[in-house]
């Protein structure tokens, strides 16, 4: 894979596993960013809120990867770090797997739940499905109305996608881009003048 592109999953699927009477529900989740994370894990929470134990972990921004787990009152390392391990081995970003668990009666031991865990996720991924993203930046285009006509030029000419727009004296329009491309369209930009583009984030 090239440097702006990376791995994470097709569409949000779910699993369910069993041992001795208990009851794993793991649900994968695509996802961008932790406030929308907190919302998934928000959602399962009230749908299953007689569980015992909602045992996440994910993984996100794939240009600087940030990661965390939770056993969720599980003994360490039995559930969180399995789930994540399953999200790792597949270099996969931007994915959130949840694992609901039932308790059946019966304790299963540490290597029980780690092999619980670990199935569990690895059988919510593979329904899942796999796809290839690129990173894209966002960038403000700046400029005075006279110039609408040649930003509009490359703008169509990049084939990029329009975020938001304001049009009047001074214009400005926002736009995503894949990020390998954003040095190149800048320099078309400042080549216009009166233009001014900044950089606002990655998505």
């Amino acid at each position: 894979m090239q440097d702006d592109t990376y791995r994470t999953i097709e569409r949000r699927a779910t699993a369910t596993y069993r041992d001795r009477a208990s009851r794993f529900i793991a649900e994968a989740v695509p996802v961008q960013s932790e406030e929308e994370i907190r919302e998934v894990l928000a959602g399962i929470r009230k749908q299953y809120h007689d569980a015992g134990h909602h045992c996440f972990a994910y993984r996100i921004n794939p240009q600087d990867p940030v990661h965390r787990f939770s056993d969720d009152g599980e003994p360490s390392g039995s559930a969180g770090r399995p789930i994540l391990g399953q999200i790792q081995s597949e270099n996969l970003t931007n994915v959130l797997v949840v694992v609901t668990r039932y308790f059946g009666g019966t304790k299963l031991g540490i290597p029980g739940l780690i092999r619980a865990y670990r199935t569990s996720a690895s059988e919510a991924l593979s329904q899942a499905g796999r796809i290839e993203k690129t990173v894209k930046e966002i960038y403000e285009v700046s400029f005075r109305y006279e110039a609408m006509n040649d930003v509009m030029r490359i703008l169509k000419e990049e084939g990029v996608s329009i975020t938001d727009r304001e049009s009047d004296t001074e214009c400005r329009i926002r736009f995503a881009i894949r990020k390998s491309s954003g040095a190149r369209i800048s320099a078309r930009f400042s080549r216009i003048p009166g233009t001014a583009v900044v950089f606002r984030g990655t998505q």
